[in-house]
């Protein structure tokens, strides 16, 4: 597929998210990345976006203030998620002096220090999890894990954790438009709900904190308050999940790594930077806007278009990585994998997710063998790449 030039009406681009990208998502992605580092294409929904695929143009974008993640700069309304104001205003739709402010009244929950904290509780769930692990990964490891963590640095209570969590991934997924509203809808009231219930009797947790940044201190709106919560949360569990999901099906495929790893715990950093590079649900970063006209590799991006920068792709870009769709624990720069960002923007809870990565596999490592998985299941959209079901495989 070539590139399209600027002039080119929405209705004439090429729609490379088709049956078969849902088949195959990272063929097609590498198809793409092979053909050009830059594409004029049109989403499902056919909104015009410029495609970035490979990681010399990615990896400095993600970091360029040029490219806002603020819907303000489009230069066309942004049809894409709409979520509802107390849900919206988060780090992810904020730059410059708003980002940082919110950022900073966050990161002391996600500290080196504070997550080393966390470990003892982590890895005694991860273990409690693999014991009782006797159907399906996603469901009864890779899913809980990360919502127990999460749920308890809200110190959610445990009725809500499960429906929480499920609605999250409707949104993220949705069956239907109808089932996307009725799951935003569900996470805006019990959010809201939580917060009340909270302001109202203040606990030793992240929460709690952030109200009192927003009642004694006035640090951060109402909207931001809630919408903080949203995001730390949603992401929090989405993003291990899938990850760790991927990652082990990964490895149960590769037979000798496994035994390699089992047999030095030298190698788990490589492994779990190889779960974030190989593994991580994000197809794309969040969308961005040219707030000026914008070259990309030749290529003139006109200011308030919409840009979408290729995690995914650039991860598996051979020219960074040696055979790039194989899965190998020994990179040589495991740490360059961009599936948590760059710049400013790179992930706030990123210590959180290795240390998560790094307990699951240990706990697990005494479980899986090659074969060791039934046939997976996945979903698939322009957004995303994630497992729904991996079974154990019988016998």
């Amino acid at each position: 597929m070539s590139t399209v030039t600027p002039s080119a009406t929405p209705a004439s681009l090429p729609e490379p998210f088709d049956d078969a990208f849902t088949s195959a998502p990272h063929a097609v992605l590498a198809e793409l990345r092979a053909a050009a580092p830059v594409h004029h294409i049109a989403l499902p929904d056919g909104s015009p976006v410029w495609l970035v695929t490979r990681d010399a143009e990615v990896r400095p974008l993600l970091a360029d203030p040029r490219l806002s993640v603020s819907k303000r700069h489009a230069r066309t309304p942004w049809r894409g998620f709409a979520l509802p104001p107390e849900l919206d205003a988060n780090l992810l739709n904020l730059d410059g002096a708003d980002h940082l402010r919110l950022r900073r009244l966050v990161s002391h929950g996600f500290t080196p220090r504070r997550v080393a904290g966390l470990r003892a509780a982590i890895e005694a769930a991860a273990h409690r999890y693999a014991e009782g692990l006797t159907t399906d990964v996603v469901t009864e490891f890779s899913t809980p894990l990360p919502l127990t963590v999460m749920s308890d640095l809200f110190d959610l209570p445990e009725e809500d954790r499960r429906p929480f969590a499920r609605w999250i991934s409707t949104m993220l997924a949705p069956p239907s438009s109808r089932a996307a509203a009725e799951a935003v809808a569900e996470v805006h009231r019990f959010l809201l709900a939580l917060v009340a219930a909270r302001r109202a009797d203040p606990r030793d947790d992240l929460l709690s904190t952030l109200i009192a940044a927003r009642d004694e201190a006035d640090r951060l709106s109402e909207e931001e308050l809630v919408s903080l919560a949203f995001l730390l949360l949603g992401a929090g569990i989405e993003n291990v999940q899938h990850t760790l999901s991927a990652g082990l099906l990964a490895l149960s495929e590769e037979p000798e790594q496994l035994a390699a790893l089992r047999a030095d715990p030298a190698l788990l950093p490589g492994a779990v930077e190889e779960f974030l590079r190989h593994g991580h649900p994000n197809l794309v970063a969040l969308r961005r806007f040219a707030t000026e006209p914008l070259e990309v590799a030749g290529v003139t991006v006109p200011r308030g278009d919409t840009v979408l920068l290729g995690l995914a792709s650039a991860n598996r870009d051979p020219a960074r990585y040696p055979d790039p769709d194989r899965f190998d624990i020994r990179r040589v720069e495991p740490a360059a994998q961009l599936a948590l960002g760059q710049g400013v923007h790179y992930c706030l809870g990123a210590p959180l997710a290795r240390l998560e990565i790094g307990a699951a596999l240990t706990a697990l490592l005494p479980r899986l063998d090659a074969g060791c998985f039934g046939r997976p299941s996945w979903t698939t959209s322009f957004r995303s790449h994630a497992l729904n079901r991996l079974p154990l495989a019988a016998g």
